[in-house]
């Protein structure tokens, strides 16, 4: 079902590393956006260790990020946030395409995530890129009361679609 923002032009995006100076933004991002936040130690370390780290701005504007982690042949997208305005615009997608570009360009083979069964919005943007399920991580999430698991997405990049057109 199509909302307001579907028919709002994608605004022109700007992906970049992110670096230590970008962490009060998107530590500020990520307490707005989720209920059991990372850390800014663990964001300090993703940056450190050298995980593929990138912020979205559009002009000045911070809107979002992405980290990924490689290895062994393997991308492991970690976390992708966009400010809840800018949601619904393709600025994810553009995101996502860039994270697993760049992995394809690393030499990884396979990209995984995890997922929360209740987030439908993300689980359709990861299938629009061909990622299917192949596993659940029981527990997985903190969640209020209890623990929800994780829905495990898997996708080979020898197949990756080409970026999905918006109707």
């Amino acid at each position: 079902m199509a909302t307001a923002r579907d028919d709002l032009p994608l605004p022109r995006v700007t992906l970049r590393p992110m670096t230590e100076a970008d962490l009060p933004q998107v530590v500020a991002l990520e307490l707005e956006s989720y209920a059991f936040p990372w850390s800014e130690g663990i964001f300090r370390d993703c940056v450190r260790v050298g995980y593929v780290c990138r912020v979205v701005e559009i002009g000045f504007d911070f809107v979002g990020y992405g980290i990924m982690s490689t290895g062994a042949g393997e991308a492991h997208i970690l976390n992708v946030c966009i400010r809840e305005p800018m949601r619904g615009r393709g600025i994810g997608r553009t995101l996502l395409r860039q994270l697993l570009d760049l992995a394809t360009d690393a030499g990884m083979t396979d990209a995984f995530l995890e997922v929360r069964p209740s987030n439908v919005t993300a689980i359709r943007l990861y299938q629009s890129f061909g990622f299917v399920p192949v596993g659940v991580r029981r527990g997985y999430y903190q969640a209020v009361g209890g623990r929800e698991d994780a829905t495990v997405l898997r996708l080979s990049l020898g197949v990756l679609r080409p970026t999905p057109t918006r109707p």
